[in-house]
């Protein structure tokens, strides 16, 4: 591990791998005639938002995605101009530095629209609004009974020149289990409104799709997809096929301490685990503290010195035991935690099933204090 010997634990980011899973989704997308928004919130699900939203806007993407204005102004200030929506609010949250810095915003209520107008009036330029109809989410946007009335404010706001209407959105409960029958309620109850939004005098675009739609439903992707896991290359529809991703994140560490333990001894806190015979153990410096969950303590394996090698004993706030057996192990040796798969390592996939998790949580929890982070231009496989 050389080129991080000076770190506890890394987080390596392919950025070839970033562009090529966009490329795969944009060219999905761009088959049905849609443009791409790749999503990169949540500081680009632990990979840099930064660093994701720039290959992705030079791999096919046309917009980005975030939840908050903070993400929104990040990107701004970085230099980032291509069209950028942000959804997520706090209560009485001041929109005004998102529509200054031409930033589109979600409204879900005739309450969020009428603040987007007042930042809008302020600013003398009219805001770029995304109305989000609630087809059956049941978190954000609009109810149905009151969708006639925020479409209807709408169209009057854009009249008097404080708004511009782009699109018509919402977000699928279950695309990630094909054929479940919420997908098709949703896309009619989406039909449906969009419909009432152009009776009342719009012409927005509509986007519906996430990643598992992207993949697996072409009919729903009307005129923008917006990816997110997939574009990190974590597949949320594995049981449909290989898709062509590619893992970008590899979780790493390396040795710093090898022993032989007798029979009989235990490892870590409580003894959870005794050697049954004498064997050697390596110590790699990361812990709950860095990403790494105490409950996978006996669950789970690293790469190391060419093979998976089991974790014994308790993963600890800052450390863990790996088992060597009697091969030799050195002091720096790179450990992989999780990484793609291509050397049969685990991956974040793999620890999400064990913890009965989703990757999503994998990655986007990994960047931490004593976690560096490595960005790296390799090309991925295709």
């Amino acid at each position: 591990m050389n080129d991080q010997t000076a770190y506890r634990a890394d987080l390596r980011i392919e950025v070839g791998a970033i562009r090529h899973n966009v490329a795969v989704l944009a060219d999905r997308a761009r088959r049905s005639g849609a443009r791409t928004m790749a999503v990169v919130k949540s500081d680009g699900y632990g990979h840099g938002a930064l660093t994701v939203a720039r290959a992705a806007l030079e791999s096919g993407a046309e917009w980005l995605g975030v939840a908050s204005v903070t993400e929104a102004l990040h990107l701004r200030r970085a230099g980032i101009e291509a069209p950028l929506l942000c959804w997520l609010y706090s209560h009485g949250e001041d929109l005004t530095p998102a529509v200054a810095a031409g930033v589109d915003v979600s409204a879900s209520t005739v309450a969020d629209l009428r603040r987007i107008e007042e930042a809008a009036s302020s600013l003398g330029r009219p805001a770029r609004v995304h109305l989000k109809i609630d087809t059956g989410l049941n978190r954000s946007g609009c109810p149905p009974e009151q969708w006639p009335d925020l479409v209807e404010s709408a169209a009057k706001a854009q009249a008097d020149g404080a708004v511009e209407v782009l699109a018509v959105w919402s977000h699928l409960a279950c695309a990630d289990e094909p054929g479940h029958p919420s997908v098709d309620m949703q896309a009619d109850r989406f039909r449906r409104a969009y419909e009432q939004a152009r009776q009342a005098g719009l012409r927005p675009m509509r986007h519906l799709a996430n990643s598992a739609a992207v993949l697996t439903r072409p009919d729903l992707h009307f005129d923008l997809v917006r990816p997110g896991i997939a574009v990190y290359g974590l597949d949320p529809v594995p049981q449909a096929g290989d898709h062509g991703l590619r893992p970008a994140m590899t979780f790493r560490s390396s040795v710093v301490l090898t022993k032989r333990i007798a029979a009989g001894e235990g490892v870590s806190y409580g003894h959870s685990w005794r050697a049954e015979q004498p064997v050697t153990v390596a110590l790699v410096p990361v812990g709950y503290a860095d990403g790494v969950p105490r409950t996978l303590s006996g669950r789970f394996s690293v790469w190391l010195a060419g093979k998976r090698r089991p974790v014994v004993g308790r993963v600890c706030m800052d450390q863990l035991v790996v088992l060597c057996d009697d091969d030799a192990v050195a002091e720096g040796d790179e450990v992989v935690l999780f990484g793609p798969g291509d050397r049969s390592e685990p991956t974040a996939a793999e620890w999400a099933d064990t913890l009965g998790t989703i990757h999503y949580e994998i990655v986007t929890g990994m960047y931490r204090p004593r976690v560096s982070r490595t960005v790296v231009e390799t090309e991925a496989e295709s």
